[in-house]
């Protein structure tokens, strides 16, 4: 699929991540499951999905490595209804949120990346998320759907799997694809990402 297919407005990019066994089951089986509850929601037409990565737990030291993938899907839903569908699956699977605890170690995460070349909820609010220190990523987070991530640019375990769904995907604040932006990390934190061994 060309950059076009993939900045069109019903084709969502994912990121799906888990580090922790849930009822017995590795990270790996439990992102399966994820994706095989996906194919069966209304609305929803799996496209692609990435390998299986391994990645260092972020941030360093909280907890064991995750397994990661990326997938796109085409869809007919809003983005807050897709996001919807997600948390769902991720309920179903064990996922416990809690407020105040940002980036701890989970059974499953599923982030909604992008949908298209859709920026929500505007130019300024994404572009503010995106801009945020460091320090106040850990503290805050947002109150409503930020589209794209606001994360996606800087972290390697997103782009890694997800250059092999949508490398082509342009960044609509950013206007620079998946691939390149993965490109553009220090070559530390792209090798830390790991192909998946079973």
């Amino acid at each position: 699929m060309g950059n076009a297919v993939f900045n069109h407005e019903n084709i969502a990019l994912c990121a799906l991540g888990g580090n922790l066994t849930q009822a017995g089951q590795s990270p790996a089986r439990t992102l399966g499951r994820a994706i095989a509850m996906l194919v069966e929601s209304p609305g929803i037409r799996l496209l692609a999905v990435s390998r299986y990565w391994t990645t260092p737990a972020f941030p360093a030291g909280s907890g064991p490595d995750y397994t990661n993938a990326a997938l796109t899907l085409h869809t007919t839903l809003a983005p807050e209804a897709l996001l919807a569908v997600l948390h769902g699956i991720e309920a179903d699977l064990g996922r416990e949120r809690i407020s105040g605890q940002r980036w701890s170690a989970r059974p499953i995460d599923i982030d909604l990346i992008a949908m298209g070349d859709l920026v929500l909820p505007d130019d300024e609010e994404q572009d503010r998320w995106r801009g945020l220190s460091p320090e106040k990523q850990r503290e805050i987070a947002p109150d409503r759907l930020i589209l794209p991530h606001p994360r996606m640019q800087d972290r390697a375990f997103v782009l890694a799997p997800l250059a092999e769904v949508a490398p082509d995907w342009v960044h609509p604040r950013l206007k620079s694809s998946v691939a390149a932006m993965l490109a553009a990390l220090p070559e530390t934190e792209r090798s830390a990402v790991r192909a998946f061994v079973s």
